[in-house]
């Protein structure tokens, strides 16, 4: 009798736990923009630790219109066509990886075109002068703002106390280095920082966010990938991680599911609100 009383009591429990559960979804927030939210429980999230990799450009700074015009402008002054809408979509490249396949591009479609008369040398040092010419536009045209919401997001995940970040980006720009010991201050510790400095094949290659799975020493199922860019989430799917993406610039949702992520939000606040779900 005592045994069947224990049963019926824990079961109750049990019934109780899994309606609050299910009827925990109705809860959630109107989705914006069109997009549909929809809760994925396909992976368990927050093992005893685990590690967040984010981009930077488009990711955590709205740095990526000054990037678009910046490449447009100075890649016009040497007869290369390069329109703003193109660098999002190869948004995640080095710099040099950019270069490489303008030319590449411009050969294809010109072959008359000066740029064939270069020998490699040349071009090499070419590609240098545009880059260089690239980023001081890029400077000088000001400080890229906070992309909105993730400062609490980042804040929300250094508090567990059990969550690495880190930051996995195809830049090599010190002034953005700079501003996330301003904008993000004691949040990413300079050994967690994967940059085009430390990888020899950036995105969409699987290296960038290898190097951070295996400096991590964590399983793949505890790691996760914050990305805004379709060549950051082949990059990060490709090395077999799971990738949460926040579409913060002008391509549709379909880019990126294309690409494999695994849940696309509209906003920060979104993915916020979807990692204390699962969390809890």
């Amino acid at each position: 009798m005592a045994l069947e009383f224990f049963v019926d009591k824990n079961a109750a429990k049990v019934e109780g736990l899994f309606q609050l559960y299910k009827h925990s979804f109705f809860l959630l927030p109107a989705p914006k923009n069109n997009r549909t939210f929809v809760p994925s429980f396909k992976r368990p999230i927050l093992t005893v630790e685990q590690a967040f990799f984010f981009d930077m450009d488009g990711t955590l700074f709205n740095s990526m219109p000054n990037h678009a015009r910046a490449w447009e402008i100075v890649a016009a002054r040497y007869g290369l066509r390069f329109p703003q809408l193109t660098c999002y979509r190869q948004e995640g490249r080095t710099g040099m990886d950019i270069l490489h396949q303008l030319f590449r591009e411009q050969d294809a479609s010109e072959q008359t075109n000066c740029l064939n008369a270069l020998t490699h040398e040349q071009r090499e040092q070419l590609l240098w002068q545009i880059y260089e010419e690239k980023s001081r536009l890029f400077h000088e045209m000001g400080e890229p703002e906070p992309i909105a919401g993730v400062a609490e997001l980042l804040l929300y995940l250094q508090q567990r106390g059990d969550t690495q970040l880190w930051i996995v980006t195809g830049s090599a720009q010190q002034s953005l280095f700079d501003r996330l010991a301003i904008a993000f201050s004691g949040i990413f510790a300079r050994e967690r920082m994967i940059t085009a400095l430390d990888i020899e094949h950036g995105k969409p290659a699987p290296d960038p966010y290898l190097a951070a799975w295996k400096r991590s020493g964590l399983n793949k199922e505890q790691c996760f990938v914050v990305e805004n860019a379709p060549l950051g989430v082949r990059s990060a799917k490709a090395a077999g991680l799971c990738c949460y993406a926040v579409n913060t610039g002008p391509l549709p949702d379909d880019d990126l599911l294309r690409e494999g992520a695994d849940q696309v939000f509209s906003t920060m606040n979104d993915l916020l609100h979807f990692l204390k779900i699962k969390i809890l």
